[in-house]
């Protein structure tokens, strides 16, 4: 079934305002190619190519690239305003193509989701919403002391650092009636909403997982994307 792909991409990007000053966070690039087009790449490789990309920040950016994309996907931008939050971003989309099932996702993540597996759990689960649970990148070394002397010195773990939001939902077309304004944060919003109502299940995924939330991280995302494939194309 042809599904379409929601990518929120209208948001200030402040963390990496080293790179955002011209344009919104999904056109920074990466091996010369803006993240955008990367997300998109995930999604197209397993036959879904029919995106809503919601703007806001610069939005006039994220239009003229679209206009230069040879690749054959669907491709088309709605303004969901300047400050309008994600929950109010994603119902703007979802208000756009109403009764549809959709996928969602963030314009600063990249991760070898396996879709086909996603829907499979979605569908079974019979929720109104899944989210993709990740393991957050082993940002720091772990030192570990007992009276003051150091026991253990090296790389943390991801395992030990349990499950965070990776983005990637599936979300059924009720979910647009739990956002309750474009204000409103979907983190905040409607996904606590969902959980109250026991309608939001979360799909683990373990493996490649990257979000862009600093220079450090962009740097980390161009090394990736030099192997063939790129960390998250890789065993698709």
């Amino acid at each position: 079934m042809a599904m379409k792909v929601v990518i929120l991409a209208g948001g200030l990007g402040t963390r990496i305002s080293e790179e955002t000053a011209d344009k919104p966070k999904p056109m920074v690039l990466i091996a010369g190619k803006p993240m955008l087009w990367h997300i998109m790449s995930i999604f197209a490789k397993q036959g879904f190519n029919e995106f809503i990309v919601a703007t806001g920040y610069k939005s006039e950016v994220i239009e003229g690239w679209i206009k230069t994309v040879k690749e054959p996907w669907d491709i088309k931008a709605l303004n969901t305003g300047l400050n309008t939050q994600t929950g109010g971003r994603i119902l703007e989309c979802m208000k756009s193509v109403p009764g549809e099932r959709v996928f969602a996702t963030y314009g600063d993540g990249l991760g070898n989701i396996n879709l086909k597996s996603l829907i499979d759990f979605h569908d079974h689960q019979g929720k109104l919403a899944t989210v993709t649970a990740v393991r957050p990148p082993a940002r720091f070394g772990v030192l570990e002391s007992q009276n003051g002397l150091v026991v253990r010195f090296g790389e943390k773990n991801q395992v030990d650092a349990g499950w965070i939001n990776g983005g990637f939902f599936v979300l059924e077309p009720q979910v647009a009636s739990y956002i309750y304004s474009l204000d409103e944060p979907l983190e905040s919003g409607a996904l606590p909403r969902l959980v109250e109502e026991r309608q939001l299940v979360s799909y683990h995924h373990d493996g490649f997982w990257q979000p862009m939330d600093t220079l450090r991280e962009k740097v980390d995302l161009e090394r990736f994307a030099l192997l063939n494939p790129p960390s998250w194309l890789a065993r698709l």
